[in-house]
């Protein structure tokens, strides 16, 4: 057995942080752990875990540049000026459906990336990722890296963001295919795992058992058998997602 502590603050970061209006966003990101989406978009950024399965998808479906980011990591003020651009440009109404206030924005994570269909004249606010052709190939996967698409016209009234085709979010595996296998949104899931107590209860597939501890103390230790790795995320409300595998 070893012991693992975990601190009040690691509820604040991670690949599952739950970021919207009710829950902005506490911890900034820490400039190292983002990429370059690739040598000819230097200077849009992602997490680097997230970029590496980004290329993976893009790779595995062969988009051979069918398929462009349009939007990554953004710091505060960047949001600020964006959010306020559009109020000026498209009204309050728009920009209430489609740009995130300030720190509640995904953005400012570094783990959300609009992307699009190749094309001329891409709309920043709402570029084109149709359902069809290599967009649909690129949904076909994305599961199996990590990525789900966040907001879903099904999913408005819980979201609060109107659909947007074009923005997709790394929550990592398994994490991202029990989302999309059980029709949910982030929102939902992130509520649904606190029915899982770490010690008591766990979420099991494919091999992975994920439990929820919440963090009401400054800190806390558990304990996991030496041949089990883990990997940990806050959710940015109340507590942290363990996720677990046993090594063979």
């Amino acid at each position: 057995m070893r012991s693992i502590l975990l601190k009040r603050e690691y509820v604040f970061y991670g690949n599952l942080i739950l970021v919207n209006g009710e829950h902005k966003i506490k911890e900034e990101v820490k400039k190292y752990n983002l990429k370059p989406f690739d040598e000819k978009y230097p200077n849009i950024l992602l997490d680097y875990n997230a970029n590496l399965e980004l290329q993976n998808i893009l790779k595995e479906i062969g988009s051979e540049r069918k398929i462009v980011p349009v939007s990554g990591y953004r710091d505060f003020t960047e949001q600020v000026e964006i959010y306020e651009n559009s109020l000026k440009e498209n009204g309050e109404r728009f920009t209430k459906k489609y740009v995130a206030y300030p720190n509640c924005s995904e953005h400012q994570t570094g783990l959300a990336i609009d992307l699009a269909l190749s094309q001329k004249n891409i709309d920043f606010i709402r570029p084109k990722f149709p359902y069809t052709g290599i967009c649909k190939k690129f949904r076909n996967v994305m599961a199996e890296y990590g990525f789900i698409e966040r907001y879903t016209k099904d999913k408005e009234q819980i979201t609060r963001i109107a659909s947007e085709e074009w923005h997709f979010r790394y929550v990592g595996f398994p994490h991202s295919k029990i989302i999309i296998q059980n029709h949910m949104c982030l929102e939902e899931y992130i509520q649904y795992l606190k029915d899982f107590e770490f010690g008591k209860k766990a979420l099991t597939f494919e091999g992975y058992e994920i439990s929820y501890i919440k963090m009401n103390e400054d800190m806390k230790q558990i304990q996991i058998e030496d041949n089990e790795m883990i990997t940990i995320s806050g959710n940015n409300d109340d507590g942290i997602i363990i996720t677990k595998k046993v090594r063979k």
